[in-house]
Formats: structure tokens, C-alpha cells, sequence
């Protein structure tokens, strides 16, 4: 990563993160990592642990637990493909300038635009006395993390597009009142399986917090373990595979799984498994699924037995994020007036 602006090389560049909050699943892996992944062929790409959203819930907050969290998580990204040599990874603690630059932005937000958010209102639905100000002050974190390497994309689930444009209203309205100092983002998303659901609800999104225990499938399930939860995977009465999201949500995943971990289209899935039954399909959809997820298993694993390698392999991916988190937040401080220190 060279350079405090959106572009390295002409290319441009990319940030997201990811809360260690449990096991990753399917959905996150098809819904966003293999995103990750692919961004690193055509972009200067900036992935980050995000564990200082993982506080903003006290009554969830386990410090042991977090800490051996983000480790297997920092495992399972590279795992999956993450390339420290063509992308940065770190852990967002570790770059104390994100802290720094959402206080800023806190006296740029208003609070308003906060209590309107959709995923603050679901979680503190019925509590709002207890709620932690983390939890409603998150989006501006986010949108530190964001604007702190003038990322120009930022690949989000669907359910994420408002925290991007929120994101854009804040650096939008910074820039205005002190000057142009940061990229607006646009939110990308990925072309297939975007929204991955629980295999005995297909009606709900595979979820570590909500969803089934046979519903979700986990990045480090065996392979006994993936091919027995597609196995019992609901399906319908009628036995006809075809797509059909709200007549036959259960037989669609199927087939959206099927044609993200084979890299072909749904159509080209649904019309090769047409008349075969659901007995089929499901065993279509497991072996691939297995065969999809082994290598980046093994490499998961191994890595997780090697705590020193992946604190270094961290310790340098905040390095390279503090090249151009620094600047950043030093050019912000200036347009608002903050006395440099001495």
C-alpha cells in the first residue's frame, strides 16, 4: 500500500472488515469473503479484524473469548485466500486511528441520522436504556474505518448498503465544511448468492447468532458434518427443482450455493438438476460444497495452530494500514483546527 489516496498503481482501493463474533459460516464466505478474495486480482485491498465493533454489545462480551476470536478469525481470512503479500490484513484495534477519527466524526454526524439506522433499532428494540453508545455509534466507526484509505469500493451484504451511504453523507459533509480531504466510497456487491440462507429456514439469512444448529454451515465443519446439514436441508412437497425464491426459498438455495461454490450461473444449475429430485440436489450441493471448502480448511487450521505467525503476519498488516491511516488522520486534525503537537 503506497500513497494516501484511493488509487495505487491505478488501482483502486477496497476496505472491509469483519466483527470475530464466531465461527464463520457459508453465508459469510459466499456473501463476502470470496469477494475479498477476488477484489485482490484488481484492487489495492485493506481487510480488517474489526474487534472494537465486537465491545459495542457488553452483555455479549466475553475479553477471553474475543481475544481467541479474532485470532480464528485472522486464520480463517487468510485461510480462505487473503494474500498478505497483495493485500493488508489487520486487526482494527491495533491501528489506534480509527478510535481517533470516528471522534472526530462524531462531531460531524448527528444523531438523528444514528437512531434512524435499521440494525440499531433491531438490536435495541425493547432496551433502549441499556443499550451501550457503541452500539449506536458504531455506523461512524464504520465509516472511519472506511474513509480513513479513501476506499473508493467497499463490498457489503445487501443489508449493509445504508451504512456505505451513511458513510458517504459523513464524508460528504466533512469535506464540505473543512475541506477535501476524503474519497466517498460506493458500495459493491457480490453478483451471485449474495444472501446465503439457513438450511432448515430458508426464509431466514444464515446467521451465526440466529439461525439453526443444522442450518448453518461452518468454513471449519468436516466433511461428515457439511454433508449431513445439506442432507436434512428443507426443502418442499412438490419434488420439482426449479428457482423460485418465494414459492420454493429451500430448493433455491440449494441452487444458489451450488452455483457460487461451481462459479456457474443459476439457471445453468437449476436446468441441469431439473427432473433429478431433491434427494440429488442435495448431494450435488454437499459434494460441491465440501470439495469447495477443504483447502481453505486445511489452510485454516494450520494457520490457527501457529498463533506466533499469525500475530506477526497482524503486526505487519497494521504497519502497512498506519501508512496511510496516519496521514489521513493528520490531515483531518488540521482541516479542523486541532493544535498539532509540538
Amino acid at each position: 500500500m503506497t500513497g494516501p489516496d484511493g488509487a495505487t498503481g491505478g488501482r483502486a482501493r477496497v476496505f472491509s472488515g469483519m466483527q470475530p463474533s464466531g465461527a464463520v459460516h457459508l453465508g459469510n464466505l459466499l456473501g463476502a469473503l470470496t469477494s475479498w478474495v477476488a477484489l485482490q486480482d484488481e484492487a489495492d485491498c485493506v481487510y480488517s479484524v474489526v474487534d472494537l465493533h465486537a465491545i459495542t454489545a457488553p452483555d455479549e462480551h466475553d475479553p477471553a473469548l474475543l481475544q481467541q476470536r479474532t485470532l480464528d478469525l485472522a486464520a480463517v481470512l487468510f485461510g480462505v485466500g487473503v494474500d498478505p503479500a497483495r493485500s493488508t490484513l489487520f486487526v482494527q484495534s491495533h491501528v489506534r486511528e480509527h478510535a481517533e477519527l470516528a471522534w472526530l466524526f462524531n462531531c460531524v454526524a448527528t444523531f438523528g441520522e444514528l437512531g434512524r439506522m435499521p440494525q440499531f433499532k433491531e438490536k435495541a428494540a425493547g432496551r433502549d436504556a441499556s443499550v451501550s453508545v457503541g452500539l449506536f455509534d458504531y455506523p461512524v466507526l464504520q465509516t472511519a474505518d472506511i474513509l480513513l484509505y479513501h476506499a473508493t469500493k467497499v463490498p457489503v451484504g445487501e443489508d449493509q448498503r445504508h451504512h456505505i451511504e451513511l458513510a458517504r453523507d459523513i464524508g460528504q459533509r466533512f469535506n464540505h465544511r473543512f475541506g477535501d480531504v476524503f474519497t466517498l466510497p460506493t458500495a459493491i456487491l457480490p453478483p451471485v448468492a449474495a444472501r446465503v440462507m439457513d438450511l432448515q429456514d430458508p426464509t431466514r439469512k444464515m446467521s451465526k447468532s440466529s439461525g439453526t444448529v443444522k442450518g448453518v454451515v461452518h468454513v471449519l465443519d468436516d466433511a461428515d458434518t457439511v454433508a449431513a446439514k445439506f442432507r436434512s436441508a428443507v426443502t418442499d412437497s412438490d419434488g420439482e427443482v426449479r428457482i423460485d425464491r418465494a414459492g420454493k426459498p429451500g430448493v433455491t438455495n440449494l441452487l444458489e450455493i451450488l452455483a457460487a461454490v461451481s462459479g456457474r450461473s443459476v439457471e445453468a444449475v437449476a436446468d441441469e438438476h431439473a427432473g433429478s429430485g431433491y434427494g440429488a440436489l442435495k448431494s450435488a450441493v454437499a459434494e460441491a460444497v465440501v470439495a469447495f471448502l477443504a483447502p481453505m480448511r486445511a489452510r485454516s487450521l494450520e494457520l490457527a495452530e501457529d498463533p506466533a505467525e499469525l500475530q506477526r503476519l497482524l503486526a505487519a498488516g497494521a504497519d502497512r494500514a498506519r501508512e496511510v491511516a496516519a496521514p489521513t488522520l493528520d490531515r483531518a486534525r488540521a482541516a479542523m483546527g486541532l493544535l498539532p503537537p509540538a
